[in-house]
């Protein structure tokens, strides 16, 4: 029986809200792009963009959903329960529609508001207390997000610990991890990267010990796990946003463990599903054709700082050239400053000079998060910098 109080599929107001949408996030420049072979060229610099970057489809949902909501209640208090993507701009964008973020605070919600659940989807325990409120709930939680829970909770009732790869504090994460507990009464531990995934495999093969692997770990479990018995039976799970070769690597790296473990029993203890978002994976694939293919000068990768799938855009276009991570055109402060984000991790920072002479080719990403606007943007701002030596004039959306 569907929930009155719940929606998922949106309210058919789909064809209502595309126009303000388009105006609002597309872009013609980099419409012109994509007919042009992916390339422009003025004045001695050539952009050249990635053949997949930018929204998704599980991000063009929530923000269509977003929208088809403030559209169908244009009267009642709305609500979202922490940033429905990673992209300044667009939250932004919803604020300035009267869309609040509630921020932990519950209290204030009456049976009369609506709630927006984001695209990373929310802990068990959050959807729980939202529920108790008599809100109307909107979840715009992505299909793909989805699939990853429905994973980890088979795993939790078949009696499988789900070992996560991704990012501890990440909301996707945390409402991933809360479906191991409430799901079927599991236990799960969060690895951020193959590192980590050594511990792991160290405590399975007896080389590391319990207490060992808890100082090393501990903050990333489930409440009351012991080493000792809860890495019995192991299914991996992923953030959909983390790098895919890494999150092959971490499989590849538990399973060998697991088969010193137990051998030829391993089917019995170890479990590994591919959850990598297929759009995000995608966008990691064209950035890679792109940098080994046409091997710019340097790599500009446009997205928030706080995004994950475009943070590892970042980290691999890094490893081969020059690569800038921004938010947005205005971080293109000048031919010689820029601020930006380096791979890893690091704090934002500025460095100049940073635009090469011409003639020179920049290659271009963005993250699965990214508008399109704010892409064409990036492109315009490139090539007045390129022309005016300094001074930007506009170029373009």
């Amino acid at each position: 029986m569907s929930d009155p109080l719940y929606i998922r599929r949106g309210f058919g107001l789909r064809d209502q809200i595309a126009p303000q949408v388009e105006t609002e996030y597309g872009s013609e420049l980099l419409g012109r792009m994509r007919a042009n072979h992916n390339r422009l060229e003025e004045a001695g610099l050539t952009v050249v963009v990635a053949e997949a970057l930018g929204f998704c489809y599980g991000v063009d949902r929530a923000v269509d959903l977003a929208y088809e909501t403030r559209a169908r209640f244009p009267e009642r208090r709305l609500f979202l329960t922490a940033q429905i993507i990673h992209n300044p701009h667009v939250n932004r964008r919803l604020e300035a529609m009267g869309i609040r973020f509630l921020e932990g605070d519950y209290r204030q919600l009456t049976s009369a508001d609506v709630v927006i659940i984001p695209a990373f989807g929310v802990p068990e325990e959050t959807l729980t207390r939202l529920r108790a409120t008599g809100c109307l709930l909107v979840d715009t939680t992505c299909g793909s997000v989805i699939n990853v829970w429905r994973n980890v909770e088979r795993n939790a009732r078949d009696g499988f610990t789900t070992v996560i790869h991704g990012k501890l504090h990440h909301e996707e994460t945390r409402a991933t991890s809360s479906r191991a507990i409430h799901g079927g009464g599991g236990h799960f531990v969060v690895v951020r990267d193959l590192s980590e995934a050594r511990v792991v495999a160290a405590t399975l093969r007896g080389e590391l010990d319990p207490a060992a692997f808890m100082a090393a770990l501990g903050p990333a479990c489930s409440p009351g796990f012991d080493p000792g018995g809860d890495l019995g039976r192991i299914g991996l799970a992923n953030q959909t946003t983390m790098l895919a070769s890494q999150s092959l690597q971490i499989a590849r790296c538990l399973e060998e463990a697991m088969a010193v473990r137990y051998g030829a029993e391993l089917g019995d203890h170890f479990r590994a599903f591919d959850t990598i978002c297929g759009a995000t994976e995608e966008r990691q694939q064209a950035v890679l054709k792109l940098v080994e293919g046409e091997r710019p000068d340097l790599m500009v990768v446009v997205g928030g700082f706080n995004s994950s799938n475009t943070g590892h855009l970042a980290e691999i276009a890094a490893h081969h050239c020059s690569t800038f991570h921004i938010e947005e055109a205005a971080d293109l402060l000048s031919r010689d400053r820029i601020r930006y984000k380096p791979p890893g991790g690091a704090p934002v920072e500025e460095q100049r000079p940073w635009l090469p002479e011409r003639p020179a080719t920049v290659g271009l990403t963005a993250g699965a998060s990214t508008p399109g606007v704010k892409i064409g943007e990036v492109i315009g701002r490139l090539f007045a910098l390129a022309q005016s030596g300094g001074e930007a004039r506009p170029h373009g959306r």
